[in-house]
């Protein structure tokens, strides 16, 4: 697994903000992490990064454990958080640079330039970042966490301000990078959940309450029942469909 949690705890005060969660995010798939405001899903995506230490539990990324290893974590990881830090006075290309000589790239301006053209940051590069529309902004934070091309992607409403025409490309990038890398996607929008993710986690007042395929979880939140049946004749899927209280097949 890429993304190991068990039994990840964080208490502040009285409130357990996350309260004793696990799960898993493997390679090769977008994982939606899913909640109401104030339910934990920012806490727990610092703690994965390793940017706030948990009271109890453990977490490993990448076969690292995040309080033992925290560098080695953060450099397989790429993190977008939900406030998106940038620095407002610095060009698009210039801070790309700059966050390229902090993860020591070997050929930072070709990545700087692939990941420009990825995130669709072209005619923007030579612009200062505090002239940006937020959705562009959201573009240069996506190019910096995929700069050092991690392995795990943590991505915290990274489609926050978008157009729609901003939004399919972005789903698009998103889409291809779970391909092939380990994303953690927390978004409001449903339909970008049913876009995106195979799997869904959904946590409330700091609890896992669902930790399902994203079909299962629509079955669920329908009332449906999912059943797997054999057949010593063969049959189509027409004539299943014809059974009373059969929805789909």
């Amino acid at each position: 697994m890429s993304v190991s949690v068990q039994q990840l705890t964080k208490i502040y005060g009285a409130q357990r903000a996350v309260d004793d969660i696990s799960f898993e995010a493997r390679p090769g798939e977008v994982l939606g992490f899913l909640g109401p405001n104030g339910a934990g899903k920012t806490t727990t995506m610092k703690m994965i990064t390793g940017y706030l230490p948990p009271d109890a539990g453990e977490i490993t990324v990448c076969g690292l454990n995040v309080e033992k290893d925290p560098l080695g974590v953060q450099r397989r990881i790429g993190y977008l958080p939900e406030h998106n830090p940038l620095y407002g006075d610095m060009y698009v290309r210039e801070f790309l640079t700059f966050v390229a000589r902090i993860h020591k790239l070997s050929r930072p301006a070709a990545r700087i330039a692939e990941l420009i053209e990825q995130t669709g940051l072209t005619r923007e590069q030579h612009k200062p970042i505090s002239a940006l529309s937020k959705g562009y902004r959201q573009r240069v934070g996506l190019a910096q966490a995929l700069l050092h091309d991690p392995d795990v992607l943590i991505l915290d409403e990274p489609t926050a301000g978008l157009d729609p025409n901003q939004l399919a490309e972005i789903r698009t990038l998103i889409q291809r990078l779970g391909q092939e890398k380990t994303v953690i996607l927390s978004t409001h929008i449903m339909q970008e959940v049913q876009a995106l993710c195979r799997r869904v986690v959904i946590i409330n007042r700091g609890q896992l309450v669902a930790n399902d395929p994203i079909e299962q979880l629509q079955a669920r939140l329908r009332g449906d029942t999912i059943i797997t049946v054999g057949f010593q004749e063969k049959t189509t899927a027409g004539s299943l469909k014809k059974i009373g209280g059969v929805s789909k097949v």
